[in-house]
């Protein structure tokens, strides 16, 4: 066998695991390029930290809202996983998530999907760390239509530890809104506590797509 096509074939199973990933927020390699700042309702500031033998994003917020997100185009039918690795240390008190008064989380990660032409079609789904519901919850978004809340993490028991989370978010979106999903146009992170005038403080690891688990 010639030597180039032996090398082709040993390093093949690296090559195509590297091109089934794509990078979202690689916040481990103190990367913050690409990521721009929405402010919603004062300024949460997020930063590079050291935490745990690693370079992690810590989220402030005192009674505030802002979030960071990042444009970028995926197609869930090649890479429909989104993993991604979170950690809060304190929730909300009191406060019913389902309403607008409520509608605070420590960590809260969107994937947000274009309309095409028909930008009010355009739709969002956000994995949050519940404070009040059950894990694997479901329901509208307090403010819009066009996002669904799923509560990948809830309560108390877990608070302190990183959580690693793998979603499936080509199913997701078909079980949510009943339909094939638009293109992914961006990825954004929020750790807000404006509407209960509260404080949360939290860490996001490295965000990313992948083919499979």
């Amino acid at each position: 066998m010639n030597r180039s096509i032996l090398l082709l074939a040993l390093l093949w199973p690296l090559i195509a695991s590297a091109e089934t990933r794509i990078p979202v927020g690689e916040f481990s390699q103190g990367d913050l390029d690409g990521w721009q700042e929405r402010r919603f309702e004062g300024h949460t500031e997020y930063r590079l930290v050291e935490q745990d033998g690693r370079t992690v994003l810590q989220a402030d917020s005192q009674a505030s809202a802002s979030g960071l997100y990042r444009e970028i185009h995926i197609d869930l039918q090649q890479t429909p996983y989104l993993n991604w690795s979170w950690r809060t240390e304190q929730l909300f008190e009191g406060n019913d998530e389902q309403t607008r008064a409520g509608d605070d989380y420590p960590v809260r990660i969107y994937v947000v999907f274009s309309g095409g032409i028909r930008f009010w079609r355009s739709r969002a789904i956000n994995y949050v760390w519940s404070s009040h519901q059950a894990i694997g919850s479901e329901w509208p978004n307090a403010f819009t239509g066009n996002a669904r809340m799923i509560a990948v993490d809830a309560g108390e028991e877990k608070l302190g530890q990183w959580r690693h989370h793998q979603r499936n978010v080509l199913e997701d979106y078909r079980r949510l809104f009943g339909s094939e999903p638009g293109r992914v146009d961006a990825v954004a992170l929020m750790t807000d506590s404006d509407n209960t005038g509260q404080s949360a403080q939290a860490w996001y690891g490295d965000i990313g797509f992948s083919r499979g688990q």
